[in-house]
């Protein structure tokens, strides 16, 4: 392999790294800028590696044919290899946190831009580069279009003011439940100093799709007979 043709994947493989990694170090992910350009000019530099290595056995196989029989060179087992010990770093960027998983899109575009190095160190350079692309395409335009046309869920506490408690809960459930809300938690507060304990007051954390607008949430529980104020906190 000429030295050019060594600098030209060690540059084309850091500027697709690179591309990918701003996205990920401007959104402030676990995996950013030089994370990614490591990867794939590690990559790609494995992949270059087996490719001079595979060059070299044919040569000596033909200036002697009888080591023909004795060395064998398997040409995908680097790459396989890079495939899947960069699992590890990709596993390092999922982070679990109070029930929700966190970091697989980082660890996805990790994962692809070791794919790519591996393409750019075998000289696939047009599917590098339009790879890279379309890689930095998913993840800056695709995350506009997911956030304002797929519904996802958001979660909102809501501080809730009633007077019958028996009533209230029957209200506020057939209320959810029409509305798909789905209820995470429910936390009712007790009134101390009285001769009887009531409650007057509960937190509810609900689970709300993102079309829904809580000025609208709000409005609509407090039209219910048994509630008093509702609030979010």
């Amino acid at each position: 392999m000429l030295w050019y043709d060594i600098l030209i994947r060690l540059a084309l493989a850091t500027f697709v790294g690179g591309l990918i990694g701003y996205e990920r170090e401007y959104t402030n992910r676990p995996a950013g800028f030089r994370t990614h350009i490591l990867v794939c000019v590690g990559a790609a530099v494995a992949t270059m590696v087996e490719i001079s290595m595979t060059n070299e056995t044919i040569k000596m196989i033909i200036a002697n044919p009888a080591l023909g029989a004795a060395i064998r060179t398997d040409t995908g087992r680097f790459g396989a290899q890079v495939i899947t010990g960069i699992g590890f770093l990709g596993a390092g960027t999922i982070l679990h946190e109070k029930g929700s998983i966190k970091g697989l899109t980082t660890a996805a575009s990790v994962w692809v831009v070791a794919c790519i190095g591996l393409g750019v160190g075998s000289g696939f350079y047009f599917l590098s580069v339009s790879s890279a692309v379309g890689v930095y395409i998913v993840l800056v335009v695709f995350k506009q279009i997911e956030s304002k046309y797929i519904d996802k869920l958001r979660t909102v506490k809501l501080e809730i003011k009633f007077k019958d408690k028996v009533q209230f809960v029957k209200d506020i459930e057939d209320f959810f439940d029409s509305k798909k809300i789905k209820v995470k938690r429910i936390e009712f507060i007790l009134e101390t100093g009285l001769e009887e304990v009531q409650y007057k007051k509960c937190v509810y954390t609900v689970l709300i799709a993102r079309y829904f607008k809580i000025e609208d949430i709000i409005q609509e529980l407090c039209g219910l007979e048994e509630i008093i104020t509702v609030s979010t906190i």
